[in-house]
């Protein structure tokens, strides 16, 4: 690692970038976030490492869930606990369920960069720049809107900033207590069509909590009870950013990105010898690795080594994203040539990318069907291969937005109208990812 450097990027080639007009501005920019505080701190991301190192050798579950893109319009403290707190309900039904810890982790507090297929969008024959995240330009389809502006990433930091002291003071203020949590749930249960079906993990989650208070194990006795540990993630795609906010410990004298706990390089920008890979080697930071359907086994073998040549168990989290039709053909051959090799990797599984469809009205959307059925899947495969099946990963909200079809209440696609709010891709709403960790919390007790 001699050979790196936090900028050794810049000498690679790099894709999914935006093209700033004012060279000298954007350097300013980048100058003035290097002068800023860290928003997260390195030994917060070894404890997170840890936990995957656990989970890398089977012990624990890896739930990793926030919005596709974070928006500066819905920046508000509603959104955030709402967010915040459907991941709590999914933790404990998960913890519930497998018996295990369930480490946490937020796409949160820096989720504002997005990749696009193409750079740029045209309507009615017109072509403006895409929209790359709310880091980079805005939505509104003008030339002024989709201009990619550096003052950008300066607001982007100060939102990550404050969403991290509230994440921090939600988690250990008493909105984690696992009594409030479990009311919430019983809640859920109460009010779902299928609460038949959820009824007894719910009870018995009562249950479990009135014994512990009878023997006197609560929050005034436990503090683990009334508070929780929650890790923020994001795709870290515009480098000039991570680099600005990458800072050598002084503990370990190792350089780590700070901003945020983990950090994952897409699909679109995991080529061995560009940037992305280059920054993400040098960086000690847990980090995660999109994989698609397409991807080689040896391509595989040669990311995992350039990103963990020690072989450090939780230092890479595999997030395969292959959609519902395709994950039993590759998923297989990908772990198999893993363990054939004793590379040390968590697994988990992003169902929701591969199953991104177009409705009716043009719409982007996902069907909860496809979401489960991968997942499903996901667990099936690795318990026929020998393999833990680690995590799951998804773009989800607090909010009971309509965005993917199906679930328990039966959105149609006749309802995606009613409260259609993403930017970018479509998310599961509150209901239907409680509805999803009920559903998975099965898989995972067997396991």
């Amino acid at each position: 690692m001699n050979d790196w450097q936090p900028d050794s990027w810049r000498q690679k080639p790099i894709l999914q970038q935006p093209t700033y007009d004012d060279a000298a501005q954007l350097a300013d920019v980048e100058a003035r976030l290097k002068s800023y505080p860290p928003l997260v701190f390195a030994a917060e991301a070894r404890q997170l490492h840890a936990e995957l190192a656990n989970i890398a050798n089977g012990n624990g579950f890896l739930l990793q869930g926030g919005d596709c893109a974070e928006s500066f319009d819905e920046f508000n403290a509603p959104k955030i606990r709402d967010t915040f707190k459907v991941i709590l309900q999914m933790a404990i039904v998960l913890t519930f369920a497998g018996k295990c810890h369930v480490t946490k982790v937020a796409r949160m507090a820096g989720q504002y960069a997005k990749p696009r297929s193409g750079d740029f969008e045209t309507r009615d024959g017109i072509s403006l720049p895409s929209y790359r995240g709310d880091i980079i330009n805005s939505f509104e389809f003008n030339e002024a809107a989709r201009r990619p502006d550096p003052n950008r990433l300066i607001e982007a930091y100060h939102r990550s900033a404050s969403t991290l002291n509230l994440l921090r003071a939600f988690a250990q203020g008493g909105l984690a207590d696992l009594h409030e949590v479990n009311r919430w749930n019983m809640a859920f249960v109460e009010n779902n069509p299928l609460k038949e079906r959820y009824q007894a993990m719910a009870s018995s989650l009562t249950d479990a909590l009135e014994f512990m208070s009878v023997v006197g194990i609560n929050s005034d006795t436990h503090p683990a009870i009334r508070e929780t540990s929650l890790y923020t993630s994001h795709e870290a795609l515009l480098l000039n950013y991570e680099q600005a906010l990458t800072r050598k410990d002084t503990l370990t004298d190792t350089w780590y990105d700070c901003s945020a706990h983990m950090l994952w390089i897409g699909e679109r920008t995991r080529q061995l010898d560009h940037a992305h890979v280059e920054f993400f080697r040098g960086i000690n930071n847990p980090i995660g690795v999109k994989i698609g359907p397409t991807i080689q086994e040896d391509d595989l073998i040669r990311m995992i080594d350039a990103l963990n040549p020690a072989n450090k168990a939780g230092r890479v989290t595999l997030i395969t994203r292959m959609g519902a039709d395709n994950l039993a053909e590759n998923l297989p051959r990908l772990i198999r040539r893993v363990q054939a090799e004793g590379r040390h990797v968590v697994w988990s599984s992003d169902p929701m990318h591969g199953n991104t469809r177009s409705a009716s009205n043009g719409l982007k959307t996902r069907n909860f069907d496809d979401i489960l059925r991968e997942i499903m899947q996901f667990f099936q495969i690795h318990r026929a291969e020998s393999s833990h099946a680690g995590g799951i990963h998804l773009e989800m909200t607090g909010q009971h937005v309509t965005e993917c079809v199906g679930g328990a209440y039966k959105i149609s696609e006749s309802d995606l109208m009613e409260c259609y709010k993403t930017q970018c891709d479509p998310r599961l709403n509150a209901d239907q990812v409680l509805e999803l960790a009920f559903l998975v919390a099965d898989y995972l007790k067997n396991q």
